[in-house]
Order: C-alpha cells, then sequence, then structure tokens
C-alpha cells in the first residue's frame, strides 16, 4: 500500500484547512519504483508549511535494531499551542532532542554515512531489488493459490484477501498450522484491516520460493 499523488494532495489539503501537522513516515520511500508515486511528500506543494518527514534505514540499508534515521522539516512549520498561538516547530523540535537524547553512537553515524557512499548506494539497491524479488515471487503464488492479491510494487509488503470463510485471524491460525508459515492478520491494523492478510517479503530467497511453494500447494479458493 503506497500513497499516491493525489492521495497525498488531500492530505495536504486537509493539513492546511485544519491547521494540522502531518506525520509522514518515509521509511520504504527507497522502494518506491513508479514515478508517479512521490518519494517525500515534500514533493506535494504546501507540504513544507503543514509536514514533517521521517527517515529510516531499517528497511534501505538493514538498520531494523541498529536504529538511524532523522527527521526532515522546515523552519516554515508552525505549531498551534492551546490558547491558540502559533510557534516555530523547528527550534522546539531542536530543543526536545538535545534535552532528551545525546545522538546515535559514532559507529552507527559511519555505518549510514558509508550508506550514500558508491559501493553503500550500490549494496542498498541489491538489497532492494532481493526483496522486490521476494514479493513478486511471493505475489504471484499467492494468486497461484487462488487468493485476491494487492501490492507487491513499490513496497515489500504483499496484501492479501482471505477466503471469504475466514476471518484475518484464522487465516493466521490455518497459514501457522498447515503451511508452519507466520503472516500478518489484517485486523492488527485497524478494523480496515479485517478480511485481508500481509506477507513480508524481508526474508531469503530460499524461504520466499518455500513459502510461495506451500502456499500453491494449499489452494484456498
Amino acid at each position: 500500500a503506497v500513497a499516491t499523488r493525489a492521495q497525498l494532495e488531500g492530505w495536504v489539503d486537509y493539513a492546511q484547512k485544519h491547521r494540522a501537522i502531518l506525520l509522514y513516515d518515509a521509511a520504504y520511500e527507497g522502494y518506491i519504483s513508479d514515478p508517479e508515486i512521490p518519494r517525500s511528500i515534500f514533493e506535494i506543494p504546501g507540504a513544507t508549511a503543514c509536514a514533517i518527514e521521517f527517515r529510516s534505514f531499517s528497511k534501505t540499508g538493514g538498520f531494523t535494531g541498529v536504529r538511524c534515521g532523522f527527521t526532515v522539516m522546515t523552519r516554515r512549520l508552525l505549531a498551534m499551542t492551546n490558547d491558540g498561538r502559533e510557534l516555530p516547530l523547528h527550534p522546539l523540535w531542536h530543543r526536545r532532542w538535545s534535552t532528551k537524547a545525546n545522538g546515535v553512537s559514532y559507529p552507527v553515524q559511519r555505518g549510514a554515512e558509508a550508506l550514500y557512499s558508491a559501493d553503500g548506494r550500490a549494496q542498498v539497491r541489491a538489497l532492494i531489488d532481493h526483496y522486490m524479488g521476494n514479493a513478486r515471487i511471493l505475489g504471484e503464488a499467492a494468486g497461484r493459490a487462488g487468493l485476491k492479491v494487492y501490492g507487491g510494487k513499490n513496497a515489500p509488503y504483499i496484501w492479501v484477501g482471505t477466503p471469504p470463510s475466514l476471518t484475518s485471524w484464522q487465516m493466521f491460525d490455518r497459514m501457522l498450522e498447515e503451511l508452519n508459515v507466520v503472516i500478518t492478520p489484517g485486523s492488527g491494523f485497524g478494523s480496515e484491516g479485517e478480511g485481508y492478510f500481509r506477507i513480508s517479503a524481508f526474508n531469503s530467497r530460499e524461504n520466499a520460493e518455500e513459502v510461495a511453494r506451500r502456499m500453491e500447494a494449499a489452494q484456498f479458493s
């Protein structure tokens, strides 16, 4: 599931009308290949005055657990207090982080820096291509198993509709007990996720192909 330009324009319009601040998670921007899909909220006109963007190295550079990322906001961004006053948010954010944290450790910073080298960029691209290859394999297998497939493009996850007779948690149980495969029930993301489950492409090619084989053998239709 990737936000389209029209969807992001709608959110920016909402924020401008209601004097709200958008918190935009761009952790997966490296997986976007469609040139029509924005890789940053700041590609949308007006977003610089109403949005904060979070960037992470976890999903692109394999930094999960190592923890390194950064936040992007402009000095134009204003926040409203309870009594209706508007204050610049950038200095408040800087003050908070200067008080609450001492920053990321030096070795981790150097590792993040290396991601921007020529070798680092090549390795990140290879890693993303690997995971998107897994997504293609898993999505095609779920379709051949008789399931309705969504996503798997511009993001390393596949959303799959559950068979009509099963809830998302019942599908989780069936996948675990019959296939020995763990998926994420859609209801874990809220009530709108009921009727779907999510498959992650973050795995080895060998494991992705084995999961694909098991799903096709199960035939859920």
